[in-house]
């Protein structure tokens, strides 16, 4: 027997003698732990509204908002099923509210977003304070306050719920608690936060009523289309995003949320974009319009064409390019607060 095959097999003698003692050999994992780049599992995926809302449709015959304490359809990313994720940090869903219903009161330390997809005359309430709902609209559920939802509308009720629960439950520092009331008791009027936040002015004497939470939770959709609009007449229109715009604490200028950065762009009619690629994973809510998004990675290709109401994912480190003939707009969502906090977040853009 020769030296490299003695050493083989006291390797292996090592590795059975110490496995009962829970002990690992770092070389034999080393490259997967600090691999060259990042080799995320997630994989692309594109949700089509006309192929998902017959579902939500479905789901409301069978279950009650009250029964489900929310009815959602959870948008799981392909590779990562039965992990309740869109990506390893974040979770996404679409959730669905009927007339008449309530979700009932509850909280809980994950942070959350609505993004509005479908139907008006829907609400949430936060912390005592109400706010309709449309479509476009971006609305805040800040860490550990009381939340219930309810509907006045005529028909349907439909929104892009986006948590950080994949990275809270990594943290093993999830809570939840829920209320003994169905809905919880309104004490401020509509509008109050974004009153007092809302006009690039805070009241004098104020504490950040969430913390490093945004303390506006409702930021209207007719408001961030016509900065969009403006921007496209009067300012250069960025090769790889279009027009786009990212959503702030007026506090501190950061983003909404300490877990979750949220975007709104524009494409142009007639965009077509260069490539781009970013450690942050991001979902994707179409808003208005149509277009397409190529995605690449690992010698591998994927091209989505996407309409309204749509739903994608662009996962870490894959190269994206963004394009629409007839003009669209786009929500998306990532875990960019996050990585920066961490000195850990890296885009590149690509010539």
């Amino acid at each position: 027997m020769n030296a490299p095959d003695n050493a083989l097999l006291t390797r292996q003698q090592l590795y059975r003698d110490m496995d009962p003692h829970h002990l690992t050999p770092l070389w034999e994992v080393l490259h997967a732990l600090v691999p060259p780049r990042p080799a995320t599992p997630c994989v692309p995926a594109h949700w089509k509204y006309g192929e998902v809302r017959p579902f939500l449709m479905r789901a409301g015959e069978a279950i009650t908002a009250e029964e489900a304490v929310r009815r959602v359809l959870i948008l799981e990313n392909p590779a990562l099923r039965g992990q309740s994720a869109i990506t390893q940090s974040l979770y996404a869903g679409l959730q669905l509210i009927l007339p008449g219903e309530i979700a009932p009161a509850h909280r809980h330390t994950q942070s959350a977003l609505r993004f509005i997809v479908e139907g008006s005359g829907a609400w949430t309430a936060v912390d005592g304070e109400r706010t309709s709902m449309h479509p476009g609209d971006f609305i805040i559920t800040p860490s550990w306050t009381w939340h219930d939802h309810g509907s006045e509308a005529d028909g349907p009720v439909v929104w892009l719920d986006g948590l950080d629960i994949p990275m809270i439950r990594f943290f093993d520092a999830g809570f939840a608690e829920n209320s003994q009331a169905k809905s919880q008791q309104v004490t401020r009027g509509e509008g109050t936060s974004f009153a007092r936040y809302g006009h690039n002015m805070a009241p004098v004497r104020h504490e950040a009523p969430f913390g490093a939470t945004s303390p506006i939770f409702s930021y209207p959709y007719e408001r961030s289309r016509e900065a969009l609009d403006r921007l496209e007449r009067d300012a250069p229109v960025d090769a790889y995003d279009g027009v786009k715009l990212r959503y702030v604490n007026p506090l501190t200028g950061g983003s909404p949320m300490p877990t979750m950065a949220t975007f709104m762009q524009k494409l142009p009619a007639g965009f077509d974009g260069q490539g781009w690629r970013q450690t942050d994973g991001a979902v994707y809510s179409v808003v208005e319009g149509t277009g397409s998004v190529d995605i690449e990675w690992g010698g591998q290709r994927r091209r989505f064409e996407f309409g309204p109401r749509d739903h994608f994912v662009v996962p870490s480190w894959h190269t994206a390019r963004l394009a629409s003939q007839a003009g669209c707009v786009l929500f998306s969502f990532s875990d960019r607060p996050v990585q920066q906090a961490l000195a850990i977040h890296r885009e590149e853009r690509l010539s």
